[in-house]
């Protein structure tokens, strides 16, 4: 599907060429005459370039693009140390788009948007080095720790997804072979020390589920829950 660009059928063109043959008994041939057959070839040529051309839109286009996909991720150098290559067309493109649109930034909604935009919820901790006036139970830290933050990945909060909502996951339009649900090939750790100022240090805490969600024994015949 081209993004605002109407092609024409092979049809189209065959009608527009005999319009523009000059008037006369002559020129006006039944349909299975040679000439007829003649402008009709041209006319499949014609309507083939104009289908690439709209094409071309499409590739113009990270959020689009399949055939340029290789190009547009040499240009922006992709992957990278903190993005791998993804599985899937899909994250690719996310990929893509995500180099392109990303401004920088050093507040708390920056990096929490970002870890989002990577398919992660994240909570962030400032920490201070120890100084007059703090409270009883502050934690006695050093000069260091004035630069120092944590970003706590959370885990997976709400219900999980059963039946046909599990499966809306694959939206209608996405590729074949697409993940129904997937958590990205994208590092979280290297993405946000990448995007940190230079002068702090960034600590990671990650919080895991004691126990499975649900678990599915394969040796049965059907599934166990």
């Amino acid at each position: 599907m081209t993004l605002g660009l109407t092609t024409r059928a092979s049809a189209d063109y065959l009608s527009q060429m005999r319009q523009l043959l000059p008037s006369g008994a002559a020129w006006n041939a039944p349909s299975d005459s040679n000439l007829v057959q003649l402008l009709g070839a041209l006319a499949e040529e014609f309507a083939r370039i104009d289908a690439r051309a709209g094409q071309l839109i499409d590739e113009a286009d990270p959020r689009t693009t399949l055939e340029l996909l290789p190009d547009w991720e040499r240009v922006l150098g992709l992957p990278d140390a903190c993005f791998k290559a993804p599985d899937n067309v899909s994250e690719r493109r996310v990929a893509l788009r995500q180099k392109i649109t990303g401004i920088g930034g050093q507040s708390r909604a920056y990096f929490t948007e970002l870890a989002a935009r990577l398919g992660y919820f994240i909570t962030i901790i400032e920490h201070r080095c120890a100084r007059v006036g703090m409270l009883a139970g502050d934690p006695v830290n050093g000069e260091d720790w004035q630069f120092a933050w944590t970003v706590n990945v959370e885990p997976f909060e709400g219900d999980l997804p059963t039946s046909a909502d599990f499966f809306a996951y694959l939206k209608v339009g996405d590729e074949v072979g697409g993940r129904l649900r997937g958590f990205g090939a994208i590092d979280i750790e290297c993405a946000i020390r990448r995007a940190s100022p230079a002068h702090t240090v960034v600590l990671f805490a990650y919080q895991i589920e004691p126990d499975a969600a649900f678990w599915i024994n394969f040796t049965q015949p059907g599934p166990a829950i």
